[in-house]
């Protein structure tokens, strides 16, 4: 029987190029699950192994995350290996949403990136506690404090050094160890031979100093070991080593090591630290909604007797059909066995049950309480709980974001139409931010998604993996409109033509609905009282206000942050429907919104461009033309990191610009940010095109 206090489910996340993938490639090579290291843009044609798939290795990027499992001084890791790229965001974010732990690793010149701040707050949303590996530490400019003092100030953390870096850029050779007060050294031809020897003696005191800085850190939260450090007593490793996984668990602190992934320095040591401080399945809460019991909270237990619930986070569709990847919550899953779709309500037999390694599949016979495994042949979205139908439990859903862009797209022979179709549907099943729909006045078919590059890359895939060529449009943002003021409504619905009527009545207000920054559909309150209207036709209120509000009034994009209020009405005892509720309840709005300050929204961006500082004026001033406003600035080492907000409508070719007025040395990340009322000039300009296109198209 598997301990499973030694089972650690474990992911890697961080900025784009903070090293993840090279990360993932030398622990793959430290544990035995591979005997060659292959560098992110190898020129041989191979690629790592977590990047597998062709369009990776071209461009040395991740685009999906993968899952591979390993051994490490007999525990047993599932790890996950995510995107840094802000447009993969959702494969972060699905990742996150069933990991007990992360790895998060901040590039040792560059430190705290926009993208870091990103993943940090996804880990805060699923409370993962985290370990920080600071990478790159070999590179010029690296510098092991100033990262740890950015997660501080800008992350909010409080780090707790476990190895400094014994010299820094070219002379870095390895690391002290501030527990064991040892220097570790990683010989060999890839860093295979891990030696510990004394402190070298002119870091004897630095390494003392962090020392008892560890502990002081630690005896704010720990009684035991702040009465011994007051005694001046000796205090044990072994606690030392307990108090930090404890309180990494809570999300108290976060301990971080040192190193190179390039250069094979630190990698062993951080797998020691992976498993000492993050934790296992048992160590974490999980709960489900229990829908017998007006979805209630209940724990879930990881224990393989009770019955099965587990949750279908990832699906990809390959050669042999659609590949699902499931944490196992409670219970155990068996090949052969049936389980209940708690969404579909079908009842589904697990005929082959693998664990990943990348694109390789180890196939199983079962798996337990606690494990991430893959299974095929069932028919879900990604999301479903899936339990052996002992219980009514679904677990809670994933956050996903909305597309900020979108692009018309048709294939460009008839004869593809058939695979385009093919492709579409795999991709919108496969990935929750890729949205597709058709625009019913030219008959396009439009594609949504979170940035030019995740377009990009779905349309590439179509023509590699479904050989289809398509034209595409020019890229469009995706707008919203929202109202200012409060407005009443009160619409009668009559219809009387021969045969059974039609009859009701609905009466109340719409008004500006105020979320921080967010971006919410509707909120609808129900205040009939005395039953005007019956309780049975609410639901069908609520769902003609929410068909409604996706067609805004002024350029037909959905209407957002709206609180509607239903408080009067009137129905008839033989003419009242669900469908007479709904069509009144969407007439009432068509007729309220043009009374209630309809104004556009469009998508702002975070922007971050870092460059050598005597470019700093070009940058900025690009910034202020594209109607950006300046948030930050932070000089470091002869580059200059510029932090802004930018409206999406004026960053298309900003990419080629940007690298024009930087001779090439500047680089930039981008992500959503928020959503923000235009200024009158461009919202007439939105509202004129939308109009012109609507008559083109005509």
């Amino acid at each position: 029987m598997f301990d499973i206090t030694k089972l650690r489910n474990i992911g890697i996340a961080a900025h784009i190029d903070s090293g993840k993938t090279t990360l993932s490639e030398r622990i793959l090579f430290f544990t035995g699950k591979i005997y060659k290291i292959v560098e992110t843009r190898s020129k041989t044609g191979d690629g790592p192994t977590m990047d597998s798939m062709e369009l990776e290795r071209e461009k040395g990027i991740t685009i999906q995350s993968a899952a591979t499992f390993c051994d490490w001084k007999g525990y047993k890791l599932n790890l996950i290996d995510t995107p840094g790229h802000i447009d993969f965001t959702v494969e972060v974010e699905r990742s996150l949403r069933v990991l007990d732990g992360a790895v998060l690793v901040l590039c040792g010149v560059a430190g705290v990136q926009s993208q870091s701040t990103t993943v940090d707050r996804q880990m805060r949303r699923y409370a993962v506690p985290r370990i920080a590996f600071i990478n790159k530490l070999d590179r010029s400019g690296a510098n092991a404090d100033r990262v740890v003092r950015q997660l501080e100030e800008k992350l909010h953390h409080k780090p707790v050094l476990i190895t400094m870096p014994i010299g820094h850029e070219d002379n870095f050779e390895g690391v002290v160890h501030l527990i064991k007060m040892k220097a570790i050294y990683y010989r060999g031809q890839n860093g295979e031979d891990v030696v510990e020897t004394d402190i070298p003696e002119h870091l004897i005191n630095e390494a003392q100093n962090r020392r008892n800085k560890i502990i002081e850190t630690l005896a704010d939260y720990d009684d035991v070991i702040a009465e011994k450090y007051l005694a001046e007593e000796e205090i044990p490793n072994d606690l030392i080593i307990k108090t930090i996984r404890r309180l990494t668990i809570g999300l108290h602190i976060t301990p971080i090591f040192c190193g190179t992934a390039k250069k094979n320095m630190g990698i062993q040591t951080l797998l020691d630290g992976v498993v000492d401080f993050l934790p296992s399945p048992n160590d974490r809460k999980n709960y489900g909604l229990d829908l017998s019991n007006n979805e209630e909270k209940v724990e879930l237990m990881i224990n393989d007797d009770l019955p099965l619930v587990c949750l279908a986070f990832k699906l990809e569709d390959g050669r042999y059909g659609q590949l699902t990847y499931m944490r196992i919550y409670q219970g155990k899953l068996k090949k052969g066995d049936f389980i209940y779709n708690m969404n579909s309500k079908k009842k589904v037999k697990i005929n082959r049950l693998v664990r990943m390694h990348a694109s390789e599949m180890n196939d199983i016979e079962e798996a337990g309480a606690g494990d991430i495994v893959a299974t095929f042949g069932l028919d879900c979205a990604s999301g479903d709980t899936f339990t052996n139908g002992e219980v009514n439990i679904n677990m809670t859903s994933m956050f996903v974001p909305e597309p900020v862009i979108e692009l018309s797209i048709a294939p460009k022979t008839r004869d593809s139409e058939g695979n385009f179709s093919k492709a579409l549907n795999r991709f919108t099943k496969e990935d929750p931010t890729f949205n597709v729909s058709r625009d019913e006045i030219s008959g396009e078919t439009v594609i949504r998604g979170m940035g030019e590059l995740h377009l990009d890359i779905y349309i590439e895939r179509m023509k590699r993996e479904y050989n289809c060529e398509v034209t595409v449009g020019k890229p469009k943002v995706a707008y919203r409109e929202a109202i200012t003021k409060r407005a009443e409504f009160n619409y009668t619905h009559k219809k009387q033509s021969g045969g059974a009527g039609q009859f009701a009545r609905v009466a109340g207000y719409i008004e500006p609905y105020a979320i921080d920054d967010a971006q919410k559909d509707f909120e609808f309150k129900n205040a009939i009282v005395g039953g005007v209207i019956g309780r049975e036709y609410i639901p069908a209120c609520e769902k003609g206000f929410a068909e409604q509000l996706k067609e805004g009034v002024l350029i037909g994009q959905p209407i957002v942050n709206t609180l509607i209020e239903l408080n009067d009405g009137q129905m008839h005892p033989v003419d009242s429907s669900e469908m007479a509720f709904m069509l009144a309840a969407k007439a009432a709005i068509r007729e309220a919104v043009p009374k209630a300050g309809v104004v556009v929204l469009e998508p702002i961006m975070k922007l971050e461009v870092a460059a050598p500082e005597e470019f700093q004026g070009n940058v900025i001033g690009q910034i202020n033309q594209r109607r950006g406003i300046i948030i930050d600035t932070m000089n470091e080492n002869g580059f200059v990191t510029i932090t802004a907000e930018v409206p999406l409508r004026d960053m298309f070719g900003y990419s080629t610009d940007m690298r024009g007025v930087t001779q090439g040395k500047g680089e930039f990340t981008m992500e959503f940010l928020k959503y923000s009322q235009t200024p009158k000039s461009i919202q007439d300009e939105i509202i004129k095109e939308y109009n012109d296109s609507k008559q083109n198209k005509k």
